[in-house]
């Protein structure tokens, strides 16, 4: 098969490579792992011959990362939401509206992550050597950021992917290529930074798609604990073991036959109305007391600012309006960093009007019913901005973990006992 044509899709100002491949009656999209170049992927017989596997049967849509390969490089250091974004303006690009989804290693997370956003666009997720939380201490990831630093694109960092292939000069080759296209060294070091601040733990249970993790029982790099985990947390999420002790996924044959026994079965369609959500309560302070040195008219004047300019930063930072709650709102996003930043932009917005707005977040699995949604999460959401002083944007330890990356700032407020929880809840003021 001729290489496949490499195109763009525009996800806000970043462009986004990816092609399609394949003639299969499922769409499978498939987010790499650390770093790759889709073009490049198809110069080493060994991955072309394992990519066709999986276009045998299904239409297959790869991508390059923000920041990685042939996609744009970007200046920061990009959020687990942006890379949903990315996702989506990809899917959107093909025109594909819900597909299985493929996640490796480091990928794995973010196809969970959104699957869990969006299950109306997964119809299945699949997991090879992925993991919730980075598992890799500090101390055992600085030979491979020395590496990087000294002796990126040299490909002598493969016995740590593949230690069965060590020996294999055509590969190393192949894979110190690799690398220097996948990444520049310090784009490198920014996905590792980002990848090291990973964790997922608090969503898994909102996993709602039929899902499959492969992963290795002898994995050098990523403990088969780390697939095992997840298969516990994931509900009804089936786990299969192979042998063997390598992490990268092409080396691995047999991994194309249980993704494809897995994906043309019957595919199941997930249960829209119950989705992952971030959930934003504000509320202004000291409202009555305000209403009663302001009397009536000027009070009502500044209400109606107030809700203009919310649904103002509603609209920008793509929130969903649920409803308004006299001096404040109950509001969703898709997206935890766009809440926190909406939430911080409604602070800053209304201190005009003489007049603050506490603000608290959560995100969490919330059941939609009609225009309204309903669940734990909202009442968690409630609670946490009950707590939050004038003018402070307050936070689930949930939100704080999603956003890493984000360029958000955090500060700790202790852990606080919310009615309806068992356990003491983690809380952090968030600001720009």
């Amino acid at each position: 098969m001729a290489t496949p044509v490499t195109r763009y899709a525009k996800s806000g100002g970043v462009h986004i490579a990816y092609q399609v491949f394949g003639g299969g009656s499922i769409d499978l999209v498939f987010a790499p792992g650390f770093i790759s170049h889709i073009e490049n992927y198809w110069d080493h017989p060994e991955l072309a011959r394992w990519l066709l596997r999986l276009g045998s049967f299904a239409r297959v849509v790869i991508f390059d990362k923000r920041g990685t390969g042939l996609s744009d490089p970007v200046p920061e250091i990009p959020s687990l939401e942006q890379r949903m974004d990315d996702v989506r303006a990809v899917m959107d690009a093909v025109g594909i509206e819900s597909a299985a989804q493929l996640g490796i290693s480091e990928g794995g997370a973010l196809m969970a992550l959104f699957a869990a956003t969006y299950p109306e666009r997964c119809q299945r997720l699949v997991l090879y050597g992925a993991f919730a939380r980075w598992p890799i201490t500090a101390d055992a990831l600085k030979p491979y950021l020395k590496y990087v630093d000294r002796d990126w694109g040299t490909g002598r960092s493969l016995p740590i992917w593949a230690p069965s292939r060590r020996d294999d000069p055509t590969l190393q080759q192949w894979w110190g290529r690799f690398e220097r296209l996948g990444a520049s060294p310090s784009a490198a070091m920014a996905v590792l930074q980002m990848a090291s601040q990973i964790d997922i733990t608090e969503i898994l249970s909102s996993v709602h798609v039929p899902t499959l993790i492969i992963h290795c029982t002898e994995d050098t790099l990523i403990d088969v604990e780390c697939g095992r985990f997840l298969a516990q947390h994931i509900p009804g999420a089936r786990l299969i073991e192979l042998p063997g002790e390598d992490h990268l996924f092409f080396v691995h044959e047999k991994i194309g036959d249980c993704i494809e026994e897995f994906l043309t079965g019957s595919i199941a369609i997930a249960e829209s109305h119950r989705v992952l959500a971030t959930v934003l309560f504000t509320d202004i302070v000291g409202s009555t007391a305000r209403a009663e040195e302001m009397g009536d008219q000027r009070w009502h004047n500044v209400l109606d600012a107030h809700h203009t300019t919310v649904r103002r930063e509603l609209a920008r930072y793509r929130g969903n309006e649920i409803r308004s709650l006299g001096d404040g709102f109950l509001a969703t996003f898709d997206g935890p960093a766009r809440a926190v930043r909406c939430a911080c932009a409604i602070s800053e917005a209304v201190r005009p009007f003489d007049i603050q707005v506490r603000c608290g977040l959560h995100t969490g699995e919330v059941e939609t019913a009609g225009d309204d949604v309903q669940g734990i999460a909202v009442h968690i959401a409630s609670r946490v901005s009950a707590l939050a002083e004038g003018g402070e944007i307050l936070v689930s330890r949930t939100v704080k973990d999603l956003v890493a990356g984000s360029g958000l700032h955090f500060k700790e407020r202790g852990k606080h006992s919310l009615k309806g929880l068992q356990e003491p809840m983690e809380l952090y003021a968030a600001s720009h």
